[in-house]
């Protein structure tokens, strides 16, 4: 369910990290409820994915073509996180029922959707509310912003993000 606010509240995200910067560095749970730091994951490649809710219409294309791709994004050292408003609950169940191999994180308080600048004022025919808007950040192995991508269509994205990361790794490794 999204969350009604005042839409004449001024947008409170500040705009995506920008390439090459640290990535804001959170803490949040998991789909089983245990606490995920995204600075644990140094050393790997991130693909930090925001969805707006589980177990929508969209959000499952996007979750599902992200699993369809997991070997592929181990391969590549990639580790994939979704998040979204939902409670761990909620990821839990989403997870279970289209048996996604990566983790899923709750943002119940958008703070980490504000500080990535996905936080929004949405409009769905006419309609005015704060939701999270669909967008990736991929952070390198040093926690850095590699790649931004601010607005998504949920279906052929996970292709193109593992289609970037092979062609970063390509020209970083030698031939």
């Amino acid at each position: 369910m999204t969350q009604q606010l005042d839409p004449a509240q001024p947008d409170p995200a500040p705009p995506m990290p920008e390439v090459g910067t640290l990535a804001p560095d959170f803490t949040l749970p998991d789909d089983g409820g245990a606490a995920h730091r995204l600075s644990d994951e140094r050393g790997h490649w991130v693909v930090l994915y925001f969805y707006p809710e589980d177990d929508t219409a969209g959000c499952t294309k996007e979750a599902c073509q992200f699993r369809d791709s997991d070997a592929a994004y181990r391969q590549v050292g990639a580790k994939v996180l979704g998040v979204s408003k939902d409670d761990a609950a909620s990821k839990a169940r989403f997870k279970a029922k289209y048996d996604l191999p990566f983790t899923l994180l709750a943002d119940e308080d958008h703070a980490v959707s504000k500080a990535y600048g996905t936080w929004r004022l949405k409009d769905n025919y006419g309609r005015k509310y704060w939701g999270i808007q669909r967008a990736t950040v991929l952070v390198d192995p040093e926690g850095r912003v590699a790649k931004v991508w601010p607005r998504v269509k949920a279906d052929g994205h996970a292709d193109e993000v593992l289609g970037l990361l092979r062609e970063i790794q390509a020209g970083a490794s030698p031939s």
